[in-house]
């Protein structure tokens, strides 16, 4: 489809914009393959921008993602330009839990550590338990996390997305072990990632003066966040979203976009 032609409002109603906030899986890249020309179009917003990258993909510290961004597209990406959900969730569990649970990879572990959690492998030890992707999950670490939780740990998911994009299609994401579980536990997560407070706070604190665009391709965590803080919202069609047909009206985008590489041009062409 032309996504240029699926436009909410017209381009020229963009405003004075300071700072654009990305999306990375499925908008810059998928797995590890860069989308068609997003380095160069990294290169060119960064001329005239300032750029956040925001991801609620909890499983690299701001360091590995960083240094994955310029692996996979050339752009120099630094590891103070990138906003986690992982962050997030150690921001928001700051000071109120003596050791955590967690159900995720090492990235997320070295994350709540940096921010001063500790963490822990026995269940029985942990106040609080966080859930992310995690690729080796087990059916152990599962029930383990249930059993924390009913007994009355704490419970935070660093964000609820189903799914996240690879080359081949759509795999679970960090919601569907969260999912899992809340349906064992019947406890109910505090979630930190997009669009929730926590991330949102954490994105605001780096975005600086002036209007704000928010890039991404899930409409309930990117377009979501967008409109919960009254920045521009632009939908991208590389990753799992492909038909603007498929996004709910509460969630329409401000603008539709091919894909990342199209927003340098979209952007130089407002008045």
């Amino acid at each position: 489809m032309d996504a240029s032609s699926e436009v909410v409002a017209p381009w020229g109603d963009v405003g004075n914009v300071g700072a654009i906030v990305i999306d990375l899986d499925g908008v810059v890249y998928v797995d590890d393959r860069e989308v068609p020309g997003a380095g160069e179009a990294l290169g060119r917003l960064a001329g005239a921008y300032r750029l956040v990258f925001a991801t609620n993909n909890s499983t690299k510290t701001a360091e590995t993602v960083a240094a994955n961004i310029e692996a996979s597209t050339g752009f120099p990406a630094r590891p103070e330009q990138v906003a986690t959900s992982g962050q997030a969730t150690a921001l928001a569990m700051a000071g109120s839990f003596s050791s955590a649970f967690v159900v995720g990879e090492q990235g997320l572990v070295d994350t709540l550590t940096a921010g001063g959690m500790a963490v822990t492998a026995d269940w029985r030890a942990a106040d609080a338990v966080v859930v992310g992707l995690d690729r080796s999950l087990s059916y152990q670490k599962l029930a383990d996390a249930a059993r924390a939780v009913r007994a009355g740990a704490a419970f935070y998911a660093t964000n609820t997305d189903a799914t996240y994009p690879m080359p081949d299609g759509l795999y679970p994401g960090g919601g569907a072990i969260s999912a899992a579980i809340e349906t064992a536990s019947g406890g109910t997560p505090i979630v930190c990632g997009k669009p929730h407070d926590e991330m949102r706070a954490l994105i605001a604190s780096r975005v600086g003066e002036g209007d704000v665009i928010v890039l991404g391709d899930r409409p309930e965590t990117d377009v979501a966040l967008g409109k919960a803080a009254g920045w521009i919202t632009v939908l991208t069609l590389t990753g799992v979203v492909s038909d603007l047909a498929q996004v709910p009206p509460e969630l329409r985008p401000d603008h539709v976009i091919s894909s990342i590489a199209e927003l340098p041009d979209r952007l130089a062409r407002r008045p």
